[in-house]
């Protein structure tokens, strides 16, 4: 069967749709292209409103920080789960198909940051985080965690206990 093309969907569509479905949420064109929103969102009716910030260009993917209130902690020190470096929300799996350039900002993205919105707010009080998902981990995450290993797996041997580390993907 033939692969049928489907062409992404350009700035000025994603504008529209923002538009049409969050009017309150501003556009403004950033460096080298990049479509920047700013909006609001309310969760819950008895939780925060958050000023949140949607980075877009049709060549990358989206980009999407909380303004105000910051993001806390919790407070035994636990950082909130599913964030990437500067605090920008891990709202779906890279490269998995969950988001694709084909697909409306307004129609995925916003209602996905509203969703991890509600989420970390559960998370904050109970420490629990029920809104599921993978966090991929980064290149330099992934070779601290080795790195760790095969320290404790030479450690386990000049002990002299006889265990061989694995050393496996």
């Amino acid at each position: 069967m033939p692969k049928i093309f489907v062409p992404t969907l350009s700035q000025g569509q994603q504008r529209m749709r923002m538009k049409a479905l969050f009017p309150s949420f501003k556009f403004e064109r950033g460096e080298r292209g990049i479509g920047i929103w700013k909006g609001s969102l309310q969760p819950t009716v008895w939780g925060d409103k958050y000023r949140v910030q949607i980075s877009y260009s049709p060549k990358s993917s989206p980009s999407v920080e909380v303004l105000s209130p910051k993001l806390r902690s919790r407070p035994d020190g636990e950082r909130p789960p599913h964030l990437y470096s500067g605090e920008r929300l891990c709202l779906y799996l890279p490269n998995s198909g969950e988001w694709t350039r084909q697909m409306f900002l307004a129609d995925t993205i916003v209602p996905w940051t509203s969703l991890w919105l509600y989420y970390y707010e559960i998370w904050y009080v109970t420490g629990s985080w029920l809104g599921g998902g993978k966090h991929p981990v980064a290149k330099s995450e992934k070779k601290a965690r080795r790195d760790t290993i095969r320290k404790e797996g030479r450690r386990k041997i000049d002990r002299g206990n006889g265990e061989t580390p694995n050393h496996g993907g």
